[in-house]
């Protein structure tokens, strides 16, 4: 279905990023279009030639939009495209990037999602310069741009663009993706309340989400919902008009091109060169110049590992290349004249006339350089204190075509979530990066072929390629779901349907929610009540076919409304059952007590931090109401905290199920619901005529857990499983009235 969909959606992607895949360089007079060699860039590749059919008009180039590193001048005349991509460059005023890019994005965002907050400078210039800025990517969009293109914007430069998008071209696809970690809740909440709130918003503009690590979505949805009120189901965020799809898509490296290098007799002579010019045992470490890489702790636990392993003395190397970044920033370059001093010391203090304890570079190296020392490496040592994926690890674990070698691998990395087999280490404890090393030196070539095999099969599969297809299946797929939950308001047209089935029916169910539904929703719950009118339609209709009334209300109050109606009554969302003319009510057989006192005092402790909102204690679920609560929007952001304290408090075992429902948050037992209530009383009958009406989020497992061939009306505008929608509450009333007249006619 997804392949069918595909092949009638062609059409062109543009790309969005903060720099161009390509820039020209100037060498003996001649200019020439040099494209980058970054992951990114690797990864868009990816979808050309075979994979770029499956999803976009073959014929198109990628369309990529960025800030260009020459001048306007240097590219008047010059050819902005090759055989991939057509480039659309992005000029922003040196002191707008400055505050832009140096300052919100590096001085800011960058050290907050990589846990250095006291590294943070929150300047009102910078957020001024971002969305300026941001704007200015917009601006050569709207150029580009073409109904049924798809947008992709990437990384934290860009978090306010998806928005942008979404309000001037609605009918685009867009997908956004963050490459760096996004932090735990109370490092992003430092951010002044605007700002957090601009940049979740505009990151929701997407259609799609992406991020490496489920624990960065798991952190997004909790600031989605902390700061932007959006919850999520299975990481679908319902906006109403639309529906946002969030999740991991780990980016990955061409499995294919590291492995074979292997072979390359330009990595082979590397290999050799590198085995006969350095010790026994070979560590190779190679990053970027950056606080987050753990340069510094690595060196410390190589010390301590010197210090405590004389025997090593004289048979190992650390061969240490750092890339130069940033390098003309003061807080770089003391970086780096750290790194220089440490380096100078431990070949000072522990080497000797014959041995260098680390070999250590600041340069760029060659791909085949490169590559050379991954495969002569018995040990890669990659420590960074906190980095979104790190493709180094999987470039290593990739050219090791041998199945030798050992990976030392930080737990704050990305990829430590896919490569449990390397010696996982925490960055920052010295004596456990000493002891990782040790472990390496001595783990047997039977376990190391074992861990490699097992990595590299992994990358194998889930390469570059996996990583773009992944995420724009993803993308139709939402399309589908768009269509599946898409409005449809009833119209004349579709009330004739309904008539029309109904009366050739002979035997009715018919399922009414009651808040939102049958009662208008009101600031105190207590005063929900059912009009003469509406009771007196539905006594009309109950006495012709089987009415159940279907609510989260506790049963007194059901009772007090219907209990003089021939109809059903379902309580507490499916927990207690009053079968029509019996006097008592059924629990539900899979009810299970003893839950309530490990989760109450939570919920009123909650209470007491918001005047005005309360703890109802029903028989089989807990409701915490803040509808009538003194301050609302102080109160919502309490439901968000309760609701995201809960999710992580409610242990498995415990099969509860938390709910997100009007103005009230509800804590449930998993085992029954409105939708295998409505399930149970249409199985045990001959219905040729099903119909179900409700308002609220727990209504959706009704909807879908009914027969594709009922009658599902959804109150209101949000997108939802059922087939169709009436406006508001309001037109309740007439919609059953017309159900009344079918039978009066």
């Amino acid at each position: 279905m997804i392949e069918e969909h595909t092949k009638n959606s062609k059409r062109r992607l543009i790309i969005v990023a903060y720099r161009l895949p390509f820039k020209i360089v100037n060498e003996n007079g001649q200019s020439e279009l040099r494209q980058n060699s970054g992951g990114l860039v690797s990864a868009v590749l990816s979808l050309v030639g075979k994979q770029k059919e499956s999803f976009f008009d073959e014929d198109e180039k990628i369309q990529w939009i960025g800030f260009s590193d020459n001048s306007r001048e240097e590219l008047e005349g010059q050819s902005l495209a090759n055989e991939s991509f057509q480039a659309h460059p992005v000029f922003i005023p040196d002191e707008i990037n400055e505050n832009y890019y140096e300052g919100f994005c590096n001085n800011l965002i960058w050290p907050l999602c990589h846990y250095f907050p006291s590294l943070a400078r929150f300047d009102d210039a910078y957020y001024y310069a971002y969305e300026t800025a941001n704007r200015i990517f917009f601006d050569k969009l709207a150029q580009v741009i073409r109904p049924g293109d798809v947008v992709w914007v990437q990384d934290y430069q860009l978090m306010l663009l998806p928005e942008m998008i979404r309000a001037k071209y609605p009918d685009n696809q867009i997908g956004f993706f963050f490459h760096i970690p996004f932090p735990s809740y109370e490092l992003f909440r430092l951010l002044p309340v605007k700002w957090r709130k601009a940049l979740i918003d505009g990151i929701l503009g997407a259609d799609v989400v992406g991020f490496h690590t489920n624990d960065y979505v798991e952190y997004f949805l909790k600031a989605a919902k902390l700061v932007s009120g959006f919850g999520n189901r299975l990481h679908y965020i319902n906006m109403g008009s639309r529906i946002i799809k969030v999740d991991s898509f780990p980016i990955s490296i061409d499995f294919e091109k590291f492995n074979s290098a292997f072979d390359h007799p330009g990595v082979a002579q590397a290999r050799i060169n590198a085995r006969n010019s350095l010790a026994e045992k070979i560590i190779f470490s190679v990053d970027r110049l950056d606080y987050s890489k753990g340069i510094r702790h690595r060196l410390s636990g190589f010390t301590r590992f010197l210090d405590q392993h004389q025997e090593w003395h004289g048979r190992v190397s650390l061969v240490m290349v750092v890339v130069p970044s940033r390098d003309m920033i003061e807080q770089y370059q003391n970086m780096k004249m750290e790194i220089d001093q440490t380096v100078g010391w431990i070949n000072s203090y522990y080497g000797n006339i014959s041995w260098q304890p680390v070999i250590y570079q600041y340069r760029s190296m060659s791909y085949t350089e490169l590559v050379g020392m991954y495969t002569t490496s018995d040990v890669a040592l990659i420590t960074p204190i906190r980095d979104g994926m790190n493709l180094v690890a999987k470039e290593y674990v990739a050219s090791r075509k041998d199945s030798n070698g050992v990976l030392i691998l930080s737990e704050m990395a990305g990829a430590a979530a896919e490569l449990g087999e390397a010696l996982i280490i925490n960055p920052l404890d010295v004596q456990d990066i000493s002891d990782a090393i040790l472990t390496a030196f001595q783990m047997p070539q039977e376990e190391q072929i074992k861990r490699m095999k097992a990595m590299r099969e992994r990358i194998k599969a889930y390469d570059v390629f996996a990583w773009t297809n992944d995420f724009f299946t993803q993308m139709n797929m939402l399309e589908l779901e768009h269509e599946r939950l898409k409005q449809v308001f009833l119209t004349t047209k579709g009330i004739d349907a309904v008539r029309v089935a109904y009366e050739k029916s002979n035997k009715r169910i018919l399922f009414f929610d009651y808040d939102g539904t049958l009662a208008p929703i009101v600031p105190d719950p207590a005063k929900a009540i059912l009009s003469h009118e509406v009771k007196n339609l539905v006594l009309d209709i109950a006495k012709h076919n089987t009415v159940v009334i279907i609510s989260g209300r506790d049963r007194q109050f059901l009772e007090k409304n219907f209990g003089d109606l021939p109809v059903h009554i379902i309580a507490e969302h499916g927990a207690l059952i009053k079968t029509k003319g019996e006097e008592n009510w059924t629990l539900n057989e899979n009810y299970e007590e003893n839950w309530k006192e490990t989760i109450k005092p939570i919920l009123e402790l909650y209470a007491k931090r918001c005047p005005g909102a309360f703890v109802e204690e029903k028989e089989t679920s807990l409701a915490w109401h803040y509808r009538v609560a003194d301050d609302a929007d102080y109160a919502d952001r309490r439901a968000r905290e309760l609701l995201w304290q809960l999710k992580n408090y409610i242990q498995p075992e415990l099969n509860l199920q938390v709910i997100d429902g009007n103005k009230v948050v509800e804590v449930k037992k998993t085992a029954f619901n409105k939708g295998t209530a409505a399930k149970s009383f249409v199985d045990s009958g001959d219905y040729d005529f099903i119909l179900a009406m409700g308002d609220d989020t727990t209504d959706e497992d009704m909807f879908e857990a009914l027969p594709d061939t009922s009658f599902t009306i959804k109150i209101g505008e949000d997108l939802s499983a059922a087939r169709n929608h009436i406006k508001n509450q309001s037109e309740v009333f007439h919609f059953l009235n017309f159900i009344k007249s079918s039978f009066i006619e």
